[in-house]
């Protein structure tokens, strides 16, 4: 059973359609991954797959997917534009663990003043209320996490498994067509002022998510420490290594 697979598949599709992407390299030991999880008769194989491309404009598009039986299912997909765009974060977090299901849909703003927010917040909000009805808030954030989502953050716990592939199914397209509407349209940033500024707020999310990352203990139960952080760090949110890697 695979909950999340028609997401990745469509997003995958679509990208593929409205881009030119080329490979991103995945590290080594990343590609797949696979674990136990349980014991006895409820031992359950629980695989993990990386999927990464790029493009002109967007440094980072990524994808893990985790499949574990009905009761662990993750697809977590992040867009990181390229360092001379203001764009915002793509983030989808589709979650279902044992006690239920997560779901997190956003563009992850870069900066929170109102210019900013009337270009790529405003927008969204129609899209963000269409679904609020069947997709209600899903309850308390930590404070600190606020800063890095916008008012358009869809964050709610589905009681019905049918809903994830109906309403969140559905807003995962409407927010990913709109994401890429913008990515269209989007001019390089120039101002040396402008871009150090992106490289700041770029950084801090990428280093808030690793600091933060929800599925370091699922990770670290199933493979353990070391491929855990070198996953998150070298992978997942790769921005201070990828610098490294370019030279700077």
């Amino acid at each position: 059973m695979s909950l999340y697979q028609p997401f990745l598949d469509y997003a995958l599709t679509l990208l593929k359609n409205r881009l030119p992407l080329a490979p991103y390299p995945i590290p080594e030991g990343f590609e797949r991954k696979e674990g136990i999880t349980g014991q006895g008769k409820r031992q359950q194989t629980v695989v993990t797959t990386s999927h990464a491309f790029k493009s002109q404009k967007l440094r980072q598009i990524r994808a893990a997917h985790v499949e574990g039986g009905s009761s662990l299912q993750v697809l977590n997909f992040v867009i990181f534009p390229q360092l001379n765009y203001d764009l915002p974060f793509f983030g989808a977090d589709l979650v279902t663990l044992p006690g239920g299901h997560l779901i997190a849909l956003d563009m992850q703003p870069l900066f929170h003043n109102a210019a900013y927010q009337k270009k790529y917040s405003d927008p969204i909000l129609p899209i963000f209320q269409h679904y609020q009805h069947d997709l209600p808030w899903g309850g308390d954030f930590p404070e600190e996490a606020k800063l890095f989502f916008s008012p358009a953050f869809l964050w709610s716990r589905p009681k019905e498994t049918s809903l994830l592939q109906t309403r969140v199914f559905e807003a995962f397209k409407d927010y990913l067509k709109a994401y890429l509407d913008f990515v269209a349209e989007a001019q390089p940033v120039t101002d040396e002022q402008d871009l150090e500024a992106i490289a700041k707020a770029q950084l801090r999310y990428i280093d808030y998510r690793a600091t933060k990352d929800p599925a370091r203990g699922m990770f670290t139960r199933l493979y353990g420490e070391e491929w855990t952080e070198e996953y998150i760090h070298g992978f997942l949110f790769d921005l201070e290594s990828y610098g490294n890697r370019q030279g700077g």
